[in-house]
Formats: structure tokens, C-alpha cells, sequence
């Protein structure tokens, strides 16, 4: 198979195809760099979005709304015991409304401890009467890191530009966005003297993403096409180049019977070392029946992968059936089977774990095949849930670990045969008059693998507990906390396997409006203040903290 002398762990000569640096790294060799994925608090001070259920509960009653598909154009990613820590607490959409539905502009700015800077800025705008554009801008930095000082600092600046054009029959948007971020690679042995500029990364993320999409809910035939290219570089002169499209459609054969078809288009060139050329392309036509007490959903995937560093071109079938059966009220059984090749991409890695070492193997993970069942619904006075347990074999099932001599960087490790993963997931939400939100959620995780010694740097326990809640019409607080545990990883210098202590993240964000247009916010981090580690020797900031004010017009 493609990975399986790449990176087992047991092998030598896979874990020389990584090049890694020495403790003091090289001048200027190809390196890779993360996109947003990291935990170290550098938290948004707006209120994100909020935590859903697993899959949206379908209505009883079959509709022309039935038909509207929802659209998203994100990668398939491998989620199973997702190494991302990226905490956000419920927002209180309530908060929005009474103070600020007048203004459609924000400007804020603040401060805090590790010094750090927080800048950012939104505004939108009505061009003509169809027409719409809005941009915004963010700056997070931090001045010192929780270890070595400047040597673990970091920064990010984001700017986002977006356009759309609308008609009663379809919209047309346009997105434009620069991301630039900077960091150390500061898990190196101590005591050492170090060169901060041999152990600088930078990442620049430009990308532009143009789309067409029916709005007019009366049309039987529903559609979206969207294309865009995302172009990443670093400083060591790794670059990929990644043009992605995605149609998506859906035709109405009766008021119970609907055809849907997706499409998917990816030309990847990546260079670190080497050209790498990495296209894959998928087609999924399913047909979708419901009534009352009933909803089914089958069909294909077909998927094609090529890969020429690896020699690799290939399609693959996956079956798709997902039944979803209501017995009473809201309360709904669902069981089904699917399959897919998750495409995975030098900055889809960056988005898991920034520390990447120069020229890291790609290779996408196939899921031969899920088998899952649960079941969801609204138990009524505010109560929703969702319990899943899923059954499903990989090949190319992946983790991250530290490479040798250089243990401060990290390679991704497969494993080439076939490993499964149970998975046991629940979700429990709570809503109270608009005034209090809770969400309560873990999952479990059992790997079975083949080849690799442990799934690295994968949790076997996360949870997370989300609240919000407002005081009164001046005051909103929201709250969160993390759990993870299991992790492990192994440093192939000593030939040691760590177990990384569990993870406890405790946060909490207070705003209060000073007026109809000034608010004030404070947000703390970490609050347990531990300086845990997500990846092994790279500890996180402990207590930190951002205040500020925001002024809206």
C-alpha cells in the first residue's frame, strides 16, 4: 500500500523519509506550518458560534423545505479522537439582538498577560440595492510564551473580505482572505541556547472562493457550485497549491421522493522538497425518501485518488444508507453504513498540529467502511440529545509524533493496514427562555491497530461542558470547560512512550454593554492554570487572560 513502509513506527527507513532536523535546527529547510488549530488560549473575544447536535433533526413532515440542502465546503477530515482543542463557548444570541441591532460595525481592542494584544475590526456595507460586501481584520499576538519567554511567542493577523450579489432566483458570492501567522518551534531540550531565528516559523495562507447557489425555496430543483484556490507558504519554502470545487444539487421527484447529487473536485500541487502532484475526485449520487415515521437515504460514493510521488491512482465505491425512523413526537432511531477517502493535505495537517517536520508523507485515509446507530431528538421543556455509537475500518488511520534527533518537531505517523475505532459519543442540550444555554457532551474512543504501537497524540476520552447565560440586559457571561485524555506519544530518542497528562481547560468570557454602542469584555483562560501539554513538550499557557472594550456604530 502507499504508507505502509512510509511511516510505521517501527520502521527506520520510514521515519528517514521525514528529514529530520537537528536539535539546533538548520538554516531555511522545507518546513510546513499549521493554519488556526492551536490551543495555546489564543481565543477569539466575540461570542462563537454555537455547539449543535451531531445531524440536524430532519422535520416529520415532508416539504419543498425538505429539498433545501445545506451546504458545506470543507474537506473531508479524519475527526475520529480529533487532536484539535479549539474551545468556544455557547454564544447568547439574545445579547446581539438587544444591544446591538442598530449597529452592523464593531471596533475592538485589549490586552492581557503573556503580552498580548488583541485588535480587531469588522464592517459591512449595502452597494446597491442586491449587492453586499463586508470585511473584517484580526490581530492576536502574544509577546512571551509559557516557556523560554520571546522563544514560545506567537501572533496571528487575519483579514477577510466578502461579496454577494442576490437576486430572487440565486446569489453569487465572493471571499477573499490573508492569514499570516508566526511562531516558535519551542519544544527543544533544556537547558539549551538557542537561535530564535532557527526556530521561527511563518505561515501565509492566501485564498479566493467565488460561488453560485439557488435562493428561491419555490424551485424544484435546488443546486450550489462553488470553486476557489487556497495557496500556503512558509519560511522554509514549503508551498501547496489546492483548487477545490464542490457542486451539490437536489431535484424533487415527488413530495416524498428526492434526488440529491454532490460532486467534488480537488488539483493539489505540493512542494517541500519535491513536486507532489495530489488530485482526488468524487461523485455521490443518493436518493433520499421520507414521511412521517420514515426517512431513508441511499446511493454511492465513488471516489478517485491519485498521488504522484506515491505512484498512486485509484477509485473506490462506498455504499451510503442512513434510515431514520420516528416512532413518537420528536423522538427519533437512526442507523445506517457509508464510507469515504478522507483527503488529507499539508495545510489539513497544519490544521491539527503546527509542529510539523519539513517534508512530511502525505497520503489520504480511506474509512472502508462506519457502521452507526443512535438516536436524537427534543425530550421537550428545553431538553435535546443524541447518543451515537459507531463501528468503522481504516486504512492509512494516522497520529502524530515527535521525530529524532529534533523532538520539538513532529511527523505523521500511518498505519498502512486495516484498524478500527469504536467510537461512543453523547450529547446532552439544554435551553431555558432564551436566558440560559447549557450543552453537555463526551466522547469514547477504542483504536484497534495494526501496525502502529498506539494511535499518537489521539485522545481515548473528550468532553466538553458549554454554558451561557444572561444576567440581565447589560450582562452576559459564558463558560466552558475541556477534557481529554489518553494521549500518548513516543520519543524515539530515549525509546520512551509518554502518557500526557489529562487535560482540564476551564474558561470564562464576561461582557457587559457600558452603553448602546460600548461594551466592555474580559476573557480568562485556563483558568485550573495548568500548563498542560496537547503535544508532548510543548506545554500550554497557563492562567491567561484578555480585557477590553468594543465600541459598535
Amino acid at each position: 500500500m502507499i504508507v505502509t513502509g512510509s511511516l510505521l513506527l517501527t520502521s527506520v527507513d520510514a521515519l528517514a523519509q521525514q528529514t529530520p532536523r537537528p536539535t539546533t535546527p538548520p538554516a531555511r529547510e522545507g518546513e510546513v506550518d499549521d493554519q488556526e488549530i492551536t490551543i495555546e488560549k489564543n481565543r477569539k473575544i466575540e461570542m462563537p458560534a454555537a455547539n449543535r447536535l451531531f445531524n440536524k433533526i430532519p422535520s416529520i413532515k415532508p416539504s419543498t423545505e425538505q429539498r433545501k440542502l445545506t451546504y458545506e465546503f470543507n474537506d473531508r477530515s479524519l475527526s475520529v479522537g480529533d487532536p484539535k482543542l479549539s474551545p468556544s463557548a455557547l454564544p447568547i444570541p439574545a445579547a446581539q439582538s438587544e444591544q446591538q441591532e442598530l449597529f452592523n460595525n464593531y471596533v475592538k481592542l485589549g490586552a492581557g498577560n503573556y503580552s498580548s494584544f488583541y485588535g480587531e475590526a469588522f464592517g459591512s456595507g449595502q452597494v446597491m440595492e442586491n449587492i453586499a460586501v463586508d470585511g473584517s481584520f484580526k490581530h492576536l499576538s502574544s509577546g512571551m510564551g509559557p516557556v523560554d519567554g520571546k522563544n514560545s511567542a506567537t501572533s496571528e493577523n487575519r483579514l477577510k473580505l466578502n461579496g454577494n450579489y442576490q437576486t430572487d432566483a440565486f446569489k453569487v458570492s465572493a471571499n477573499l482572505g490573508y492569514d499570516r501567522e508566526a511562531f516558535y518551534f519551542y519544544g527543544y531540550r533544556r537547558p539549551q541556547e538557542i537561535d530564535r531565528q532557527t526556530i521561527r516559523q511563518k505561515l501565509t495562507t492566501t485564498q479566493f472562493r467565488i460561488g453560485i447557489e439557488n435562493v428561491d425555496p419555490d424551485r424544484n430543483i435546488d443546486y450550489s457550485l462553488k470553486t476557489g484556490i487556497v495557496n500556503l507558504t512558509d519560511n522554509y519554502e514549503a508551498t501547496e497549491l489546492d483548487w477545490g470545487t464542490n457542486l451539490k444539487g437536489s431535484v424533487g421527484i415527488s413530495d416524498q421522493f428526492v434526488a440529491l447529487f454532490a460532486a467534488d473536485a480537488y488539483v493539489t500541487q505540493r512542494s517541500d522538497g519535491p513536486v507532489d502532484n495530489r488530485n482526488l475526485f468524487r461523485v455521490k449520487p443518493t436518493f433520499k425518501y421520507s414521511n412521517s415515521l420514515l426517512t431513508v437515504t441511499f446511493g454511492v460514493n465513488a471516489v478517485n485518488e491519485s498521488d504522484k510521488r506515491q505512484n498512486i491512482n485509484r477509485t473506490r465505491a462506498f455504499p451510503v444508507l442512513d434510515l431514520d425512523v420516528v416512532p413518537a413526537g420528536n423522538i427519533h432511531f437512526f442507523a445506517g453504513v457509508d464510507g469515504d477517502i478522507n483527503r488529507n493535505t499539508l495545510r489539513t495537517f497544519l490544521g491539527e498540529n503546527r509542529w510539523l517536520a519539513p517534508q512530511v508523507v502525505l497520503a489520504n485515509t480511506e474509512k472502508t467502511w462506519d457502521l452507526y446507530g443512535g438516536s436524537k431528538g427534543e425530550l421537550g421543556s428545553g431538553i435535546s440529545y443524541e447518543g451515537k455509537v459507531s463501528y468503522a475500518r481504516y486504512r492509512n488511520f494516522y497520529g502524530f509524533n515527535n521525530t529524532w534527533p529534533d523532538t520539538s518537531q513532529f511527523f505523521v505517523v500511518y498505519d498502512g493496514d486495516r484498524s478500527h475505532v469504536l467510537t461512543v459519543s453523547g450529547q446532552v442540550g439544554y435551553t431555558y427562555k432564551e436566558v440560559f444555554r447549557s450543552t453537555l457532551r463526551a466522547d469514547f474512543y477504542d483504536y484497534s491497530l495494526s501496525r502502529m504501537e498506539a494511535a499518537w497524540h489521539r485522545p481515548t476520552i473528550s468532553g466538553s461542558w458549554s454554558n451561557s447565560f444572561i444576567v440581565n440586559k447589560k450582562l452576559f457571561i459564558t463558560t466552558d470547560l475541556y477534557h481529554y485524555q489518553g494521549m500518548k506519544g513516543k520519543n524515539f530518542v530515549t525509546n520512551q512512550i509518554v502518557t500526557l497528562k489529562p487535560i482540564w481547560d476551564l474558561n470564562l468570557k464576561i461582557d457587559y454593554f457600558l452603553g448602546k454602542q460600548v461594551s466592555a469584555f474580559v476573557s480568562l483562560n485556563n483558568i485550573i492554570g495548568s500548563n498542560y501539554q496537547r503535544y508532548l513538550y510543548y506545554p500550554q499557557q497557563g492562567l491567561n487572560f484578555l480585557g477590553g472594550l468594543s465600541y459598535s456604530f
